[in-house]
């Protein structure tokens, strides 16, 4: 986080490396009144450079950011070199060339001999060893990771990588130039990724394998985690956009330094590469593009068909609910709206006043809101039937369970629909994280039986994982992916799995996050910090932690554990034993951060 200290004054910066991030670096410095030198290798790349950098300018005045004289007098603090030399009196040197660590210990070597004594050396790197870097130089006392994130004019987070020999000086005048810059910086140790990309890529790997082992098509997988976590872009999708050698180079450093299997690079990720599919750049990755540099995705022969993923559905008019919880009533209301008639069960009548009371309210508050009228309202209210009898769902031909997540609870009520619904009658459980296989071989119908997990609150979230099992009949996910797109939900499809796609990528991440802090590499403060202001995530991990509840983290995190049987899928001690001293977040007023 921004920190107030006292620092000497940095008045003129060389950038070593004029490609889309050097040139982002050099603009910053020079919007913040700074003298920049920029240099490279030959003319040549020196002029693509200045173009990245009048390119990025032009599209700021553009978008009303800045004036064409604010941009021309910006420009104006930048000269161009193509000698190391023309950094001879700098305050602060800068690289920002390919993550290669000989190339970086080159460049720095070289700076260490032409710069001033007192100058600072930075490196921008993203995951190679900053200590290896610094080691290069006779200052290593005088080296420190600056790691901006791209696009550097628009990303508002800087790491600053102190290490063991760092002066405290040294990053001092770092943190203080990072606010200067109007930056948002978080200091931490010399570690295999820092914050956000120990955190970012390992999830990202993870997506990677999950697609690799056809569990999930791309688009669902991208479309899981935006939908499901509010995440700004898809793994598959940021991928491209980091470029996927980038992406297999800071995974392979990550590797190499910590050995942990989570950060072992995708073979697929290699395949890619080898081939020449780099990403965005490229024109093609694990999409294509209209043309090499474009954010534009053409169709080609893996994107799905529109309209061939729910052929052959079965017709569904009258849906059943069974619970009486707040995603069983969501559920019910969800259906209602869409113009389906629900019959929703409830255990005893006093419950069924309770849901009769709770989903008159919410469809009140949609009328106060504006986004349903009282004829809605009154329709969706008169759509729903509400009963303490299991017998009446006789007659429905989809029936959506949302009680307890409690298995032998489950396959109790599922062996009850058995013997009470119509042959044909889709079952569907809205388990989050127990095997849906469970619920279906409790029936004499498994090939009728499909998970349909939806996010809470189920009337504002638009997705719904349809998880299948080995059993689950064609028709039966065709009439599943039907039924959610009438209920204006987006269906993605898995297999039935611990976690599915959004739990099964998200709470990995969130543990490594614990593991992070039980480590006392960073705050939490810091790694939140550094995962929204870095990665654009609309929550830091402890937030998230708190929101969701240390113990249902830690509950979907051991299934994951038991599932997979990847030592790092194991829960963080400091999970388990903050779950155990009653700490499990909002709930209870105590979590990561104090809520009382």
């Amino acid at each position: 986080m921004t920190r107030e200290v006292s620092s000497r004054e940095i008045s003129t910066v060389g950038v070593v490396g004029l490609g889309t991030m050097g040139a982002g670096i050099a603009e910053v410095f020079a919007k913040a009144g700074l003298s920049v030198i920029a240099v490279e290798e030959d003319a040549a790349a020196v002029e693509r450079g200045r173009g990245h950098v009048s390119g990025s300018l032009g599209r700021a005045v553009k978008r009303g950011k800045l004036t064409e004289d604010e941009a021309e007098s910006l420009h104006g603090r930048i000269s161009y070199a193509t000698s190391l030399a023309a950094l001879a009196g700098v305050d602060l040197a800068i690289e920002a060339v390919p993550e290669h660590l000989d190339l970086k210990q080159r460049i720095l070597a070289d700076l260490d001999r032409i710069v001033p004594p007192e100058a600072i050396l930075a490196t921008n790197t993203s995951s190679l060893s900053v200590t290896e870097i610094s080691v290069a130089t006779h200052r290593p006392d005088r080296v420190v990771g600056m790691h901006f994130f791209n696009p550097a004019p628009v990303m508002k987070l800087v790491e600053v990588i102190r290490t063991v020999v760092t002066d405290p000086q040294v990053v001092a005048d770092v943190e203080a130039l990072a606010v200067r810059l109007g930056k948002v910086d978080v200091t931490v140790g010399d570690k295999a990724g820092f914050i956000a990309n120990a955190l970012l890529f390992g999830y990202l790997n993870h997506a990677v394998a999950m697609y690799e082992s056809r569990y999930a098509t791309r688009e669902d997988i991208d479309a899981a985690m935006k939908l499901g976590c509010g995440l700004p872009m898809g793994p598959l999708a940021l991928m491209d956009l980091i470029g996927l050698d980038t992406a297999y180079e800071i995974l392979d450093t990550m590797y190499k330094q910590g050995r942990d299997r989570l950060h072992a690079p995708a073979p697929i990720i290699k395949q890619l590469v080898t081939a020449g599919l780099l990403g965005r750049k490229s024109g093609r990755g694990f999409y294509s593009y209209d043309q090499p540099g474009s954010p534009v995705v053409v169709p080609d022969t893996l994107t799905p068909q529109p309209g061939a993923a729910t052929e052959g559905a079965r017709e569904v008019r009258t849906v059943g609910v069974a619970g009486s919880g707040t995603m069983a009533t969501g559920i019910a209301e969800v259906f209602a709206k869409a113009g389906f008639q629900v019959v929703l069960v409830a255990r005893t009548a006093e419950r069924t006043e309770g849901v009769r009371a709770a989903l008159a309210k919410s469809l009140d508050r949609g009328v106060a809101k504006g986004k349903l009228s009282d004829a809605d309202r009154d329709a969706a209210l008169a759509a729903v039937t509400l009963t303490d009898s299991i017998a009446d769902l006789a007659e429905a031909d989809l029936v959506v369970e949302a009680v307890v997540e409690d298995l032998a609870v489950k396959r109790a009520l599922f062996a009850e629909l058995d013997e009470v619904c119509k042959p044909g009658t889709v079952l569907a459980t809205t388990t989050s994280s127990l095997p849906v296989i469970e619920c279906a071989v409790a029936t004499s119908r498994p090939g009728d039986v499909v998970g349909l997990h939806f996010f809470n609150p189920a009337q504002v979230m638009k997705l719904v994982e349809v998880v299948s099992t080995v059993s689950t009949s064609a028709e039966v996910i065709a009439t599943a992916r039907a039924v959610c797109e009438r209920l204006g939900k987006h269906p993605v499809h898995c297999q039935d799995r611990a976690g599915f796609i959004v739990n099964a990528l998200l709470f990995p991440y969130l543990n490594d996050a614990v593991r992070m802090l039980e480590a006392h590499y960073a705050t939490a403060d810091d790694i939140d910090a550094a995962m929204k202001v870095g990665c654009g995530y609309p929550m830091g991990p402890f937030e998230l932690l708190d929101v969701v509840g240390l113990d249902v983290a830690l509950a979907i995190q051991r299934e994951l554990y038991l599932e997979f049987r990847e030592p790092g899928f194991a829960a963080a001690p400091l999970l388990e034993h903050l779950v155990t001293a009653g700490y499990l977040g909002r709930k209870t007023g105590r979590g990561f951060r104090h809520h009382a």
